[in-house]
């Protein structure tokens, strides 16, 4: 396995939070921020397979399509636009 180093900046907190996390798994933080990364490289390629599979064929075009049935109606109270 090719290792490449790449220092990320982190803010403070968000750097002592995982140091935290680190140690208590007993790990180095270099490792904890690898295992990180590799969590969320997993989860986004799979959503993004996911979400392709569903697509299909869909073509933006068939959205608009149904947005245009949508009734023009202004927002119900409390949906958090006023």
């Amino acid at each position: 396995m090719s290792k490449n180093t790449y220092p990320p900046k982190l803010p403070s907190s968000i750097k002592n939070a995982a140091a935290d996390l680190a140690k208590q798994d007993e790990v180095s933080l270099n490792q904890f921020i690898a295992g990180a990364v590799t969590g969320k490289v997993g989860i986004l390629r799979t959503a993004h397979a996911f979400l392709r599979e569903r697509a299909g064929t869909a073509k933006p075009a068939d959205l608009r399509e149904y947005l245009r049935r949508v009734p023009s109606v202004p927002p119900l109270k409390g949906d958090g636009r006023g």
